[in-house]
């Protein structure tokens, strides 16, 4: 069976748009630290209107979440190719999982010093 390329522009911006839609879904049905990571999106979007933070600390904490998800599908991505490609243990494979779970780990300091700018001040 060959692939087909949808062409067109519009119709091949929907199908993308839904591909995306289904591999986000999936991730935070799936993946237990994207279930944990949403969450406390959900918490801090409420602690966001509870403080009536700004406009400008909105865009900082929505560019943190944006940032922890996007580098969490990532990481999934690299772990499922990664498993797909060698399932047994083997060094260089965990190496390659361990760089792209720091990837995370950067991306959550992150997000986490962003909260902390945003909220210490309000709840000291």
């Amino acid at each position: 069976m060959k692939f087909q390329k949808d062409e067109t522009l519009f119709t091949g911006r929907l199908k993308s748009i839904g591909f995306a839609v289904k591999g986000a879904l999936k991730l935070i049905t799936t993946e237990h630290s994207v279930m944990v990571q949403s969450s406390l999106v959900v918490i801090m979007t409420f602690a966001g209107f509870y403080f009536n933070i700004s406009r400008e600390e909105w865009m900082f904490q929505v560019l943190a979440f944006g940032l922890v998800l996007s580098i969490e599908g990532l990481n999934t991505a690299v772990e499922k190719i990664a498993d797909f490609v060698h399932p047994d243990f083997h060094h260089r494979i965990g190496f390659i999982k361990d760089i792209a779970a720091g990837a995370v780990l950067f991306a959550a300091l992150t997000a986490m010093i962003i909260g902390a700018i945003i909220y210490i001040p309000r709840l000291v």
